[in-house]
């Protein structure tokens, strides 16, 4: 029987520029699936039209191609698992919302952020989603939701299990969630938006995406996305987290560390090399630290060689970044 092709994805949120943390979960994606010799996969996820902008969605094409990725299927060179921006994918979704529901999976929920956060005794769940949810509106008798619906319209939620879910991560290792992690989350929001959790299961299933690899900070997502992939009756493909940058102040890379955008290094002169290169210092691969173009690190791609705690980035190699092109 022959082997599973292995497809990986990078998949941006054009909501502003890409910055040298975009650029370092891109490279270390790019490396793993060249490194497999499969087919790598670039989405655009616009699913959040309010936030996402046309202009920052052709920057990261640009941004990328010119750090020297590239890639097999994409927006913008087509593809047999077409379209490949989120926005033109609505159909799909609403297919899984349909399936989940005949499955009596979901129900609406009519509580507002505000009466969210005011529930104080509600435990902290997943850090990407903020309060765990308290289940307010999972025993609604119908009578109850009638009332309810005529003052608001309602978001959908996914009833989960209540069961532990553990996976083994490429990077970092066994991952065991407790039971009930989180509590029943969004998968449509009151405003018709379909979540992230929903739509990256359901594109990644579409596309046979094999391998993600991502930042740390979306460990959290992965067991709701592991709900739904058993919910919908999809595989679910191999993960690996890897370790964020952040500043000395302990906090992740943001404005108040330097603009570290790949739009600010190109204008300032710098080599696709020069990044790279600094890049791949931070993930073991150069320690010598000299430019290097991503189709030389391919043969010495190592997940075993990333760090396991995030890389603190200090005024020194902002220093270093800030320098190229001087």
């Amino acid at each position: 029987m022959a082997a599973t092709p292995v497809r990986g994805r990078f998949a941006p949120t054009p909501s502003g520029e890409m910055h040298i943390g975009n650029a370092w979960t891109a490279l270390l994606s790019w490396l793993q699936i060249r490194r497999s010799n499969g087919r790598y996969i670039l989405r655009m996820e616009d699913i959040d039209k309010p936030r996402s902008k046309p202009q920052y969605a052709q920057q990261a094409l640009d941004d990328l191609r010119w750090l020297g990725l590239d890639w097999d299927e994409g927006p913008d060179i087509g593809g047999p698992c077409a379209p490949y921006t989120q926005s033109e994918r609505l159909p799909f979704y609403e297919e899984a919302l349909r399936r989940l529901e005949n499955k009596g999976l979901l129900y609406p929920c009519y509580c507002s952020r505000a009466e969210l956060l005011a529930v104080a005794a509600a435990p902290h769940g997943l850090a990407s989603e903020g309060p765990a949810y308290p289940g307010t509106c999972r025993y609604l008798t119908e009578e109850e939701r009638l009332v309810k619906a005529a003052a608001k319209t309602p978001s959908l939620r996914f009833k989960i299990s209540g069961e532990p879910v553990s996976f083994v991560d490429g990077a970092a290792g066994p991952v065991r969630f407790p039971p009930g992690a989180g509590g029943d989350f969004v998968v449509q929001r009151a405003d018709g938006i379909i979540s992230y959790q929903l739509a990256v299961v359901v594109d990644d299933a579409a596309m046979g995406i094999t391998d993600v690899l991502r930042g740390y900070d979306l460990m959290d997502s992965t067991t709701r996305q592991l709900m739904l992939y058993e919910a919908l009756d999809l595989p679910a493909p191999r993960f690996a987290h890897v370790p964020l940058f952040i500043g000395t102040d302990g906090k992740r890379l943001a404005k108040r560390h330097g603009d570290l955008s790949i739009a600010a290094l190109r204008k300032r002169g710098a080599k696709p090399e020069q990044v790279a290169g600094w890049l791949a210092a931070r993930a073991g691969l150069n320690p010598e630290k000299e430019p290097i173009s991503p189709s030389q690190l391919v043969e010495r791609f190592d997940l075993g060689k990333l760090p396991k705690e995030p890389v603190v980035i200090t005024e020194k190699n902002v220093a270093e970044l800030h320098s190229f092109g001087e």
